[in-house]
């Protein structure tokens, strides 16, 4: 057994060495092709990524300092509970990560570890389905930056978010024999009166964190600029071995043998690289996909860009590997789920097609949709992309919140 880790530890370190040393050789190699890559990876980090989500990152942690969450995971743990397995807490990690994107998911799944509010596996159920891409790049850059169809948005994110939300389902069997369980105080799990107990949880995590406003406001912008630091990292270095890849026409190797596997599905070969470009990065993978040629079928269009969308990319899965490492969070079941999720996703595309294909939905959706731009990043964009997932967040935990009263107020009835 030992023998076998050995050898196992061995073969990554192995691995890993050459795999550096390759990159390394290839940007001295291509220095152009790094240099662009990385300046790209840059715009689209400082651009997009950055002032997208540093609003909520900041805004997620004075929520967990003041003890907002725990209110919030009162209040929502008898719809969570049933549905997914995991504490009601998981419901702001559900909203902040359908409105904001990944990594939030993650992001906000470690703190909750970190504060001891969820346990390992409930961890490992929750970042599973709570890691997808925002609406914003579902509607705004793939439908209407990309294919030029606002109606494909609604498909395309009708199809991505009931994904999640069945991989969420199918993830609470995972590791259903483990019976692990945060502690509720007394006082709190013999209070009948939910909304009392929700804000004596929010007292007294508020009491515990203990620190003033000025303190957990530097607290929280400090941590979120880390972390919004690793992830352009990440960005740029992936930004670099794909165009690498493309350079000495690798990624043309790997396109061949994914033509092996789409003939028999019926799946046009010329999709083969939009799928390698995909596992990679899904905005990449997602623009190849609708430059394709017109003959191909929408519908496969369809499939494999929500396909591409649920993966959601390497470089996302090493985002997200590097914020989970930071407890004991395993990226193994993610991993897995995000397997899974694909599969799921890309069944439900030729499913949900014909029965669903929403013809008339252009007529309602500009008043909905925030029009995505491309274009150099201004105050007015940043603020319409504040003001836009804002909204989307806050009508989730609105919606969230009626279904799991509904749900206390049953069970209330019945004398559960």
């Amino acid at each position: 057994m030992n023998t076998s880790k050995i050898g196992s530890s061995h073969l990554k370190t192995l691995v890993s060495g050459i795999a550096a040393i390759f990159l390394a050789i290839a940007m001295v190699m291509f220095p152009d092709t790094a240099f662009d890559a990385s300046l790209q990876g840059l715009r689209i980090w400082w651009d997009i990524i950055f002032p997208a989500l540093l609003p909520f990152f900041i805004t997620s942690e004075v929520l967990l300092g003041f003890g907002v969450v725990h209110f919030m995971g009162v209040l929502l743990e008898p719809l969570m509970r049933p549905l997914f397995n995991v504490p009601g807490v998981g419901a702001f990690v559900l909203a902040m990560g359908f409105a904001s994107g990944y990594p939030m998911g993650a992001k906000l799944t470690t703190r909750l570890r970190e504060q001891n509010m969820i346990t390992r596996i409930e961890g490992e159920r929750l970042v599973s389905f709570t890691s997808t891409s925002d609406p914003l790049f579902l509607f705004g850059a793939v439908a209407v930056g990309f294919f030029h169809d606002v109606e494909l948005g609604v498909l395309i994110a009708l199809i991505h978010y009931s994904s999640s939300i069945l991989l969420g389902f199918i993830m609470r069997f995972h590791e259903r024999s483990n019976k692990e369980r945060i502690i509720i105080p007394d006082r709190l799990h013999n209070q009948r009166n939910i909304l009392v107990k929700a804000f004596k949880a929010m007292h007294r995590s508020r009491l515990n964190d203990g620190r003033k406003l000025g303190k957990l406001l530097g607290d929280a912008v400090t941590s979120s600029i880390q972390t919004l630091l690793m992830i352009g990292g990440f960005i740029m270095v992936f930004s670099v071995i794909l165009s690498i890849l493309t350079q000495i026409q690798f990624t043309e190797i790997l396109t061949k043998g994914i033509t092996l596997f789409l003939l028999p599905l019926g799946i046009a070969p010329e999709m083969s690289q939009s799928i390698i470009y995909g596992f990679f990065e899904v905005t990449l993978g997602a623009k190849t996909v609708s430059e394709a040629s017109t003959s191909i079928p929408m519908v496969e269009k369809l499939a494999i860009v929500s396909g591409i969308a649920a993966w959601s990319g390497i470089s996302v899965h090493a985002q997200i590997a590097a914020i989970l490492q930071r407890t004991d969070i395993r990226y193994t079941p993610f991993l897995l789920a995000r397997i899974l999720h694909t599969f799921i996703a890309f069944m439900i595309s030729f499913i949900v097609w014909k029965p669903f294909h929403l013809e008339q939905a252009a007529n309602s959706l500009p008043t909905f949709i925030y029009q995505y731009s491309t274009s150099q990043t201004s105050i007015v964009s940043l603020w319409n992309t504040f003001t836009y997932q804002s909204t989307l967040l806050l009508w989730f935990l609105f919606i969230l919140l009626l279904l799991s009263l509904f749900s206390y107020s049953i069970k209330r009835k019945h004398g559960k």
